[in-house]
C-alpha cells in the first residue's frame, strides 16, 4: 500500500503537469498504454478464464467502471479546475466513505482503537494541506473541481468494496486487461465529444507522451496490481487507510519537482498519519500472527 500510494501520488502530480490536455482524452491515453502493456501478460489468462467473466459479469462491470473507467477521469477533471493539494487531501475522505460502505454492504466491523486511528490519520493528512490550521477548513475555497472530487470518492470507495467480494474469482492480470478494454469503449464517445467541443489537443509533445507512459504503466497497471492484493490481506476500509499518506507524499513530490517547501506543520501532520494508520492496522495484523502461532 506504501508503493500504491507512492504511484497514485504520481498520478496527481503527472495529472496536474499535463492538465492543459482535457480529462477525457488523459484518462483514454493512459488505458491505451496500460492496454499495450497488459495484452501480452494478461491476454492469455483472459481468454483461458472468460467463462468467470461471463459468469460475473455485473460485479465486474460496477468494478471496471469505478475503479478504472471514472475513477481517475474524475481525479483530472478536478485537476483542471483544483490543485493537486485539494485532490490530494479530499482523497483522504475515501477511507470515511470506505468504512461506511463496508458497515453497509459487508458487515465489517472494527475496533474502537481503528476508529481512533482512521479519526488521528485523517485529521493528519488535513493538517499537512492545510498547514496546520486544521480550523480554517470551514472557510476552505471550494470550487468545480472539489466537487468533481465527490464522484472520485464514491468510486474508489465503492470499487474497494467490489473487489474484496469479487476480484478473488477472476485471473490478476487478466481482469486488469479486461478492465481496461471495456473502458477503452466505454470512454471513445466522450473523447470525440471532448474533441468536437475543444479541438484536437496535441499529443505528440515530450511531457504529453512521458505523462502516458507514466500513467499507463504505473497507476494504471502495478499500483492497481497491488491494491487489489493489499485489499485482499487487509480489507477494504483498512486498505483505503494507507490512502491518507496521499497528501504527505504529493506534497514531497511537489517539494522535489515543484520547489514547493515543507514546513514543522507538514511533518507534523505526516507524523500523524503514520501513527494513525498504524493504530487502524496493527491491531489485525496482531490477531494475525496469534492464529498462525497457535495454528
Amino acid at each position: 500500500m506504501v508503493l500504491v500510494v507512492m504511484m497514485y501520488a504520481g498520478n496527481i502530480l503527472t495529472g496536474k503537469a499535463i492538465n492543459e490536455l482535457p480529462p477525457f482524452t488523459i484518462a483514454f491515453f493512459r488505458l491505451l498504454i496500460a492496454f499495450l502493456v497488459l495484452l501480452p501478460i494478461g491476454g492469455r489468462s483472459l481468454i483461458r478464464e472468460r467463462s468467470v467473466f461471463l459468469a460475473h459479469k455485473k460485479p465486474f462491470l460496477m468494478m471496471t467502471l469505478t475503479g478504472v473507467t471514472f475513477f481517475n477521469t474524475f481525479i483530472y477533471g478536478a485537476l483542471q479546475f483544483t490543485t493537486a493539494t485539494n485532490v490530494a487531501v479530499l482523497e483522504t475522505v475515501i477511507p470515511v466513505v470506505t468504512v461506511l460502505l463496508s458497515f453497509l454492504i459487508l458487515k465489517e466491523k472494527l475496533q474502537k482503537l481503528q476508529w481512533l486511528g482512521i479519526f488521528l490519520s485523517f485529521i493528519g493528512a488535513v493538517w499537512v494541506v492545510m498547514d496546520g490550521e486544521v480550523f480554517k477548513l470551514t472557510s476552505f475555497q471550494w470550487n468545480a473541481g472539489d466537487g468533481i472530487m465527490i464522484g472520485a470518492i464514491l468510486s474508489w470507495a465503492y470499487y474497494s468494496i467490489v473487489v474484496k467480494q469479487y476480484m478473488h474469482l477472476f485471473p490478476a492480470y487478466g481482469a486488469i486487461l479486461a478492465m481496461t478494454s471495456v473502458s477503452l469503449i466505454v470512454l471513445v464517445p466522450f473523447v470525440a465529444i471532448e474533441w468536437v467541443l475543444t479541438g484536437i489537443p496535441t499529443l505528440s509533445k515530450p511531457e504529453h507522451v512521458m505523462g502516458f507512459l507514466y500513467l499507463g504503466i504505473f497507476p494504471s497497471f502495478i499500483a492497481l496490481v497491488f491494491y487489489n492484493r493489499a485489499v485482499e490481506w487487509l480489507g477494504p476500509a483498512k486498505a483505503s487507510i494507507f490512502l491518507n499518506f496521499l497528501p504527505v507524499v504529493t506534497m514531497v513530490g511537489a517539494y522535489f519537482w515543484l520547489g514547493e517547501r515543507i514546513g514543522i506543520m507538514e511533518v507534523l501532520g505526516a507524523l500523524m498519519v503514520i501513527i494513525g494508520v498504524l493504530m487502524t492496522t496493527q491491531l489485525r495484523l496482531k490477531r494475525r500472527s496469534r492464529k498462525s502461532i497457535s495454528a
